[in-house]
C-alpha cells in the first residue's frame, strides 16, 4: 500500500564533455558519487570524477580526481570501455575493470612508494563482464575465453573455470507444474488423457533477435553464491551458479528469450533475469537451483516494444525491496506486495540516442537512494515509502488509500471496503505513469500528479455504494521543470514542488485550473525534502535536508526567482525521511522517522526502534521492531509518555505479526490497518483506540454508541460508568431512552460491579491517568471519582429502579435484573413484585419468573419465596426450576394444611431462619417446646430480648443460657449469669474456672460456704496462681484468707518482692523469718538472676558475631549465600520469581534450601506436608540454612524484650541485697545487669539498624506475580518478612543503685 516518495533530487547534465559517462559508484564515506568518463571512439581518455550531494549545478559540481590514456589493447573492439566500477571507501581507491583486460586502481590518497594510478593485472583474452562481492573481498571475472576468474582484494588469482557444455548435466530439473495453467482443472473432458506435468510447450533456450551476446555477474547479498548469464554455443542463454569457492552449483532451465539482465535479489531467494517475447517483455525469476519462479509484465505499448531494441538491465536495491529496470532514456522502479509487482516510479531524460541502457547505481547502505545516469545527464535522487492516504481525523477518517501502479491510481477506502491489494474499490487510469497523489482533507477532491500534468478528480465518499471518480480539472506542470510532489490544503488549495536541471532550487507552485502560479523558490540543493500538510489539511509545511521544519506562508504568491517565505516551526536532531505535523495546544508538533528507524517528537527522542508511525488528533501510533504496536497520548512533546513493552499489563502496547507496519488509522470505528511482509492487510481495534472512542461518546453523551461499542469490543460495561459518574448518574434516563431495549439494558445491568475500572483496567488507555483524588468538571457537571465507589453497584441499581417507575410497564424484566444484580442480591424485593403480577394474574408473570430464575439460583429462590410466605409464587418458582414435582408439590401442599402461624414457623425453621421461627413460637404461646427449641439452636439471647418484660420466664432462660455458658468454657460470662441470678455458689465455681480469685472468693463468702470449704478453694486458688508465677496474688492469699506468714512471705521472696516480704514479717511479729525465709530468698534470687544475665550474655556474643558474618557474605555474594558456593556456575542474572515452567531440576529456591529433587520438584514442593516440614525448619532456624539470619535477629529481639521485663526484678533484688547487707551479691547482680543492657544496646544498633536499612534496599517481591504455595511460599513469606523490616526494639535504661 506505500508508494515511492521522492524526497531529494540532484538534476546535472554536461552536454559539453567530449567524453560519456559510463559507470557510477557510490563513496558511502562522504555520501558522494565516483563518475568515470570515458573512453570513446574519438578519445581514448578516462576521466574519473566526484559528485557531491550537496554540489552547485552542471559541470563545474563534479570534481576531478583523476584522468589517464586508455588505448584498447584488443584490436577486435573499436574502443576500450569500463564494465566495473567500484570504490573501496576504507582506502579511498577506486578499481575500474576494463572491457580490453586491464584491472586499474586509482588512489586518491597514495602511500610513500605507491602510484596514483596503476594497472594491477590484465587478461589477455579480454574481459566480458566483472562484479566484486558485497564484502569486498572478491572479485569475479569472466573472460571472452568463456572462463571465470576468481581474485582477491590483492588481485591473486584464487581459481579459473572454464565454461563448457557439460555443465548443463549439473542440474536435472524436475516441474511438476505448481501454479502453472497446464495443471489446473478444466473440465473432465479436457485433456483427460494428458499427463499435467507435462507442459503443453518446452522452451529451447532461443536467443533474443536483439541479444547483444553480453555476460552478466550478479552476487547473492550474503556473497555465498554468484550467478553468471552467458551465451553457451551461441545457442541459448545460460545461467550458471557457482558456490564463492568456484563450484558449480546449478543451472538455469531454458527459457526461450532471454536476455543478458540479471541481477540477484540481496535476500537469496530470486534471481531476476529479461525475457523477451512476441508482444512484450517480462521479467522472469529463478530460484538458486535454476527453476523458473513467476514473472511479471513490463506492460510496454506495442510501439514501444518495437522500438526497444536495446537490452535491458536489472537492479536490485540492498534491501531488496525495489527493483530498477534500466531503460534507454528511462528507469522504472518496481516493488512487490501481495505477489504483484507495482511500478511506482518512471525517471525520465531527454531523449537521446542511447547506445545501451541508462546506468542506474543503488546506494549501499541507504536502500532507497538511487543515482540513474546516461552519457550526458545524471539523477541522484532519494526516495521513502510512505501512503497517499486522507486524513486520520474525525469525520473524515474513512481510510482512503492511493496506491500508485503506473499509469493508474487504485483507490480503496478502508473504512468502507476494506479490499486486499492488489484489488482495489476504484481505479483511476492516466495516460502517463503516476508519481505522487495526494487526498483533500474532505476526501472529496484527489490530486494526481504525472511528468507532465496535474489532474484532480472528484470522489463522493458520503455514498452508500462510493461511484467511480471523475474528473474534474487538469493543468499542465511547469515547463522545463521536473514535479517532484504534490499536497493538499483544505479542499481546494493544491501546492507542487518541482526541480529543474542543473539548478539548486527547489519551486513551490499552487496549482488551478487555469494553470500554475509561483509561490518562491528553496534556496540550496536539496533543501527541500518534503512538502507536507498538516493533519487537518489546514497548513502546508516544508522539511529540510538538516531535519528542520518550517511552514509556508500561502496567502500570497511570490516571483519564482524569490526565495519563500519560511516560519522554522521545529529542528530534528538528525535528518528524518517522514514527517507528520499535527496543532496541538496551539502549537505544531512535529513527528519524524529517520532510515535507521528512530521517532522524534520535535527534538525529544521517543523510540529508536520505529519501523512505522502514524497520528491521529488523540494519539500517536507507532510500530516497533520487537513487533509491538504502541499508542502515546497526544500532548506537547516534553510530555508525551512511551509505553513500556508490556502488552499483559498496559493495554497502550499490542503484539502484532512480525513485520507489519501501519496502513491507517480511522478513529471513527476504532480500528487499525496494518500491511504484513507478505502485503496482505489485517485490520484491528487495539483497546486504546476502542476506549478512546468509547470516552469520546460518553463525553457527548452519546451512551449508545459507546454502549454498542463496549458490546462488540469486549470492552468492561463499568466504563461506562466509572469514565463520568456524576454525569451518569445524573443521565441515567438518557441512558435508557437511548439504549431502549430491555436486554441490552439488561446485559449493561449485569456487568456492574464495585470496581473502578477507569483507575484499574483502563487506567493507562486514559489520556490522564487518574486518581482516588481527581476533581473535574464535565458537561457542567461536577466529577468527583473518589464518591460512592464501594457502593456503586447498589447506587446504579437503585438510580435505574428510579428510572424505570415512569417506564415500569416496559422495563419489569430489567427491574428485575436491577434487583437481582444487587450485591448482595435483593431476591425478596424482585419476588415481591412478581408476587403482585401473580396477584393481579398479569400474562407477564411467567415470562418475568423465567427471567429471574435464569438471573439467580433457582433454589435460592425457591427458598426467597418460601419465606416470603407465598406459596403461589413458591409454586410459579418451582415450575421453572428441575425439581421433582413428586418432591415439591406434596411439601407445598402440607404446608398449605397449616394454620397461619404454624406454617411460618416451619418455614423459618425449614429455611434456618431460627431466630423468626422462635418468634412465631412465642406467638403460639407454647412455651415447653419454646425452651426446648432455644436450647437445640442456642437462641438465648433472642430469647431473653423477647421475655425481658416477664421476669419468670427471662430467669428460666437466663439459667439454660448460664450452664450452656458453663459447659463451654465461658466461665467468666456464666459467672455473670449465675450472679444475676443470685446462684454465688456455681458462680464461684465459674470464678475459680476463669482463674479470678478475688471474684471466685467473694462469691463463696456470699453463698455462706464452710470455713473447711472456703480454706480448700483458697488453697486451690493459690496453688494455681503459683504455677502461673503470679506470687503476690498467691502470697495474699496466703496472708489474708489462710493466715500463713511464712508461706506468704515466701511467695513474696520468689516474685522478688523482698521489701514486701520484709514488711509482712515484721508486721506480723514474726522477725525470725527475715533469716530463715527473706535472706535465703535473696540468696536464691541473686543466684538465678546471675546465671540468666550470663546467659544472655553469652547468647549476644555467640548469635551477634554469627549474624554479622553471615551479612557480610551475602553483601560479598549473594549467589554464594548458603550453600550457594558449591555452585560456581550459577548466572548472576536468574530471577526469584517461582515459575511452573521451569526446566531446571528444582525450585527457584533450590540453591537456598539446599534441597535438590527430579524435575517435578515445583509440585511436588507445594503440597502441605511440605509446607509443615519447611515451617518446623523456620522455626528451628538450622544453621547454614535460609531461616538462619531470620532466626538469630527474632532471637535477639526476643531476648531484648526479656530483659526489658527483669529490669525492675533486678531493681528490687538489688535493692533488697542491699537492705540485708549483702552488698557484694548487689553489686555482683547490679554489673551484669548493666554489662547485659549495654550489649543490648550495641546489638540493636548493630543488628537491627542494618536490617532496617537492607530492608529498604532489597525484596524478594516481584510485580505481577503470585506467592508459591507449599515449601517455596514459607520461604517467600520468609523473605518477605526480612525485605519489609521491623522497628528496632528499645533497651530499658537500668537504674543502678548509688549504695552499690
Amino acid at each position: 500500500m506505500r508508494n515511492l516518495r521522492n524526497t531529494g533530487r540532484l538534476l546535472v547534465q554536461f552536454p559539453d564533455n567530449p567524453l560519456p559517462l559510463a559507470a557510477t559508484a557510490w563513496d558511502t564515506t562522504t555520501d558522494s558519487l565516483i563518475c568515470a568518463f570515458g573512453p570513446s571512439e574519438s578519445s581514448a581518455v578516462i576521466e574519473l570524477k566526484r559528485l557531491y550531494q550537496d554540489a552547485a549545478s552542471g559541470e563545474d559540481s563534479l570534481i576531478p580526481i583523476s584522468s589517464w590514456d586508455a588505448p584498447c589493447p584488443l584490436p577486435s573492439l573499436p574502443c576500450d570501455s569500463i564494465l566495473d566500477l567500484h570504490y573501496f571507501s576504507d582506502s579511498s581507491t577506486s578499481c575500474l575493470i576494463l572491457a580490453g583486460g586491464d584491472i586499474i586502481l586509482v588512489r586518491e590518497q597514495p602511500l610513500p612508494g605507491e602510484d596514483t594510478i596503476e594497472i594491477v593485472g590484465s587478461v589477455d583474452a579480454g574481459i566480458s563482464a566483472a562484479a566484486w562481492s558485497p564484502d569486498e573481498e572478491l572479485v569475479a571475472i569472466t573472460t571472452h575465453a568463456s572462463t571465470l576468474l576468481y581474485m582477491t582484494r590483492e588481485f591473486e588469482s584464487l581459481t579459473s573455470i572454464t565454461f563448457s557444455g557439460e555443465d548443463l548435466k549439473e542440474s536435472r530439473h524436475v516441474s511438476v507444474g505448481w501454479g502453472k495453467a497446464e495443471t489446473q482443472f478444466k473440465g473432465k473432458r479436457a485433456k483427460a488423457l494428458r499427463d499435467p506435468t507435462m507442459p503443453e510447450h518446452v522452451d529451447e533456450g532461443v536467443l533474443s533477435p536483439h541479444d547483444d551476446h553480453s555476460a552478466t555477474i550478479s552476487w547473492r547479498g550474503d556473497g555465498a553464491y554468484v550467478a553468471i548469464n552467458t551465451i553457451e554455443d551461441e545457442k541459448r542463454r545460460l545461467i550458471r551458479v557457482y558456490s564463492r569457492e568456484g563450484l558449480l552449483d546449478s543451472v538455469s532451465e531454458p527459457v526461450d528469450g532471454l536476455e543478458g539482465a540479471l541481477s540477484w535479489r540481496p535476500s537469496g531467494n530470486l534471481i531476476a533475469g529479461v525475457q523477451r517475447l512476441k508482444d512484450g517483455l517480462d521479467v522472469v525469476f529463478f530460484e538458486r537451483n535454476g527453476l523458473r519462479h513467476g514473472q511479471f509484465n513490463l506492460r510496454l505499448s506495442p510501439e514501444e516494444f518495437d522500438d526497444l531494441i536495446i537490452p535491458l538491465t536489472l537492479n536490485w536495491n540492498s534491501d531488496s525491496t525495489v527493483l530498477a529496470i534500466g531503460y534507454p532514456n528511462k528507469v522504472q522502479l518496481w516493488t512487490m506486495g501481495n505477489y504483484h509487482y507495482y511500478l511506482k516510479q518512471e525517471l525520465d531524460f531527454p531523449k537521446i540516442e542511447a547506445k545501451c541502457a541508462a546506468i542506474n547505481t543503488w546506494h549501499p547502505e541507504r536502500p532507497l537512494r538511487i543515482s540513474v545516469a546516461t552519457y550526458n545527464a545524471l539523477q541522484m535522487l532519494e526516495y521513502i515509502l510512505t501512503m497517499a492516504s486522507g486524513p486520520t481525523a474525525a469525520p473524515n477518517d474513512f481510510g482512503l488509500l492511493g496506491v500508485i501502479d503506473g499509469a493508474s491510481l487504485k483507490l480503496t477506502p478502508m473504512r468502507l471496503a476494506n479490499i486486499p491489494p492488489p484489488m482495489s474499490l476504484h481505479q483511476i487510469s492516466l495516460p502517463e505513469s503516476v508519481l505522487d497523489a495526494a487526498v483533500s482533507a474532505t476526501n472529496s477532491r484527489i490530486a494526481i500528479l504525472t511528468r507532465e500534468r496535474i489532474s484532480v478528480f472528484a470522489l463522493d465518499i458520503h455514498k452508500k455504494l462510493v461511484p467511480e471518480p471523475t474528473l474534474v480539472w487538469r493543468c499542465a506542470t511547469p515547463q522545463g521543470h521536473f514535479p517532484r510532489q504534490i499536497a493538499f490544503v483544505s479542499d481546494t488549495n493544491i501546492f507542487l514542488i518541482t526541480d529543474q536541471w542543473n539548478k539548486s532550487a527547489s519551486t513551490l507552485w499552487k496549482c488551478e485550473e487555469q494553470g500554475v502560479t509561483s509561490y518562491g523558490c528553496v534556496s540550496g540543493l536539496r533543501s527541500s525534502s518534503n512538502v507536507i500538510s498538516s493533519l487537518d489539511r489546514a497548513g502546508l509545511f516544508v522539511q529540510s535536508s538538516n531535519g528542520a521544519v518550517s511552514s509556508i506562508a500561502i496567502e500570497q504568491p511570490a516571483p519564482e526567482t524569490e526565495d519563500l517565505c519560511l516560519t522554522p516551526v521545529a529542528k530534528f536532531p538528525s535528518p528524518v525521511s517522514l514527517v507528520h505535523v499535527i496543532a496541538h495546544a496551539d502549537e505544531n508538533i512535529c513527528f519524524g522517522l529517520t532510515t535507521s528507524g528512530i521517532l522524534y517528537a520535535n527534538d525529544r527522542l521517543l523510540a529508536r526502534n520505529c519501523t512505522s508511525f502514524l497520528v491521529t488528533s488523540a494519539h500517536l501510533i507507532f510500530t516497533t521492531t520487537q513487533h509491538y504496536i504502541k499508542f502515546v497520548h497526544m500532548a506537547r512533546a516534553e510530555d508525551l509518555e512511551i509505553p513500556l513493552d508490556e502488552p499483559e499489563v498496559d493495554e497502550r502496547c499490542r503484539t502484532i505479526e512480525r513485520g507489519a507496519r501501519l496502513v491507517s488509522v480511522m478513529p471513527s470505528i476504532y480500528a487499525v490497518v496494518l500491511q504484513m511482509p507478505r502485503g496482505n492487510l489485517e485490520t484491528i481495534y487495539p483497546r486504546a483506540l476502542v476506549l478512546a472512542g468509547i470516552r469520546k461518546s460518553i463525553d457527548k453523551l452519546n451512551y449508545k454508541r459507546a454502549f454498542l461499542a463496549c458490546r462488540n469490543q469486549r470492552v468492561d460495561m463499568n466504563i461506562i460508568h466509572d469514565h463520568a459518574p456524576e454525569q451518569f448518574m445524573a443521565n441515567i434516563g438518557t441512558f435508557v431512552d437511548q439504549i431502549q431495549k430491555v436486554e441490552h439494558i439488561d446485559l449493561f445491568l449485569s456487568q456492574l460491579r464495585d470496581e473502578d475500572v477507569s483507575q484499574t483496567m483502563y487506567n493507562n488507555t486514559a489520556k490522564e491517568p487518574s486518581s482516588s483524588t481527581n476533581v473535574g468538571t464535565l458537561n457542567g457537571v461536577v466529577k468527583n471519582e473518589s464518591v460512592g465507589k464501594s457502593f456503586k453497584l447498589n447506587q446504579v441499581c437503585d438510580a435505574f429502579l428510579e428510572a424505570f417507575q415512569a417506564r415500569e410497564q416496559k422495563y419489569l424484566q430489567s427491574i428485575i435484573t436491577a434487583h437481582v444484580c444487587k450485591n448482595p442480591p435483593d431476591l425478596d424485593a424482585g419476588l415481591s413484585m412478581i408476587g403482585e403480577l401473580q396477584a393481579q394474574r398479569d400474562p407477564l408473570t411467567e415470562r418475568i419468573a423465567e427471567h429471574i430464575c435464569f438471573l439467580a439460583d433457582v433454589n435460592q429462590l425457591y427458598d426467597n419465596a418460601l419465606g416470603l410466605y407465598n406459596l403461589e409464587l413458591a409454586l410459579l418458582i418451582a415450575q421453572q426450576s428441575q425439581k421433582d414435582p413428586r418432591e415439591y408439590l406434596p411439601h407445598l401442599q402440607s404446608l398449605h394444611e397449616l394454620s397461619t402461624l404454624r406454617r411460618k414457623f416451619q418455614i423459618d425453621n425449614q429455611l434456618a431462619r431460627y431466630s423468626k421461627a422462635l418468634g412465631h413460637l412465642y406467638d403460639l404461646q407454647e412455651f415447653e417446646e419454646l425452651n426446648a427449641y432455644v436450647e437445640k439452636h442456642c437462641l438465648y439471647t433472642v430469647a431473653l430480648e423477647i421475655f425481658k418484660y416477664q421476669p419468670k420466664r427471662y430467669d428460666e432462660i437466663m439459667g439454660l443460657y448460664a450452664d450452656y455458658l458453663n459447659n463451654n468454657n465461658q466461665y467468666e460470662l456464666a459467672a455473670h449469669a449465675y450472679e444475676s441470678l443470685d446462684n454465688y455458689a456455681a458462680a464461684s465455681d465459674a470464678w475459680r474456672s476463669a482463674n479470678l480469685w478475688e471474684e471466685s472468693l467473694s462469691s463463696a463468702l456470699k453463698a455462706g460456704m464452710s470455713d473447711t470449704d472456703f480454706t480448700s478453694l483458697a488453697t486451690t486458688l493459690a496453688e494455681g496462681l503459683s504455677e502461673t508465677k503470679d506470687f503476690f496474688s498467691a502470697a495474699t492469699i496466703h496472708l489474708e484468707f489462710l493466715s500463713d506468714v511464712e508461706t506468704a512471705a515466701r511467695m513474696f521472696c520468689k516474685g522478688y518482692y523482698f521489701s514486701r516480704a520484709i514488711l509482712v514479717v515484721e508486721q506480723k511479729h514474726q522477725p525470725a523469718l527475715v533469716e530463715s525465709v527473706v535472706d535465703p530468698g535473696l540468696v536464691e534470687g541473686s543466684a538465678t538472676m546471675t546465671e540468666l544475665l550470663a546467659d544472655c550474655k553469652g547468647q549476644l556474643g555467640a548469635q551477634v558475631p554469627r549474624l554479622r558474618e553471615l551479612r557480610v557474605k551475602k553483601a560479598e555474594d549473594p549467589l554464594a549465600f548458603f550453600d550457594g558456593a558449591d555452585h560456581p556456575d550459577i548466572p548472576d542474572n536468574i530471577s526469584l520469581a517461582p515459575t511452573d515452567a521451569s526446566t531446571s531440576a528444582g525450585t527457584f529456591m533450590t540453591r537456598y534450601t539446599n534441597r535438590t529433587g527430579t524435575i517435578n520438584t515445583t509440585t511436588t514442593r507445594k503440597t502441605s506436608k511440605n509446607r509443615r516440614r519447611e515451617e518446623r525448619k523456620r522455626a528451628r532456624g538450622k544453621k547454614g540454612s535460609v531461616y538462619e539470619e531470620e532466626y538469630l535477629v527474632n532471637s535477639i529481639r526476643r531476648l531484648v524484650e526479656r530483659i526489658n521485663t527483669i529490669n525492675e526484678e533486678v531493681q528490687r533484688l538489688v535493692k533488697g541485697l542491699v537492705r540485708r547487707k549483702m552488698r557484694e551479691r548487689a553489686a555482683a547482680v547490679a554489673q551484669a545487669m548493666e554489662d547485659v543492657v549495654r550489649l543490648c544496646k550495641e546489638s540493636v544498633d548493630d543488628v537491627f539498624q542494618g536490617e532496617k536499612k537492607g530492608a529498604g534496599e532489597e525484596g524478594v517481591g516481584v510485580e505481577g506475580v503470585e506467592r508459591p504455595v507449599g515449601a517455596d511460599g514459607v520461604l517467600w513469606d520468609s523473605m518477605e518478612e526480612a525485605a519489609r523490616g521491623r522497628e528496632p526494639p528499645v533497651v530499658r535504661e537500668f537504674e543502678r543503685l548509688a549504695l552499690v
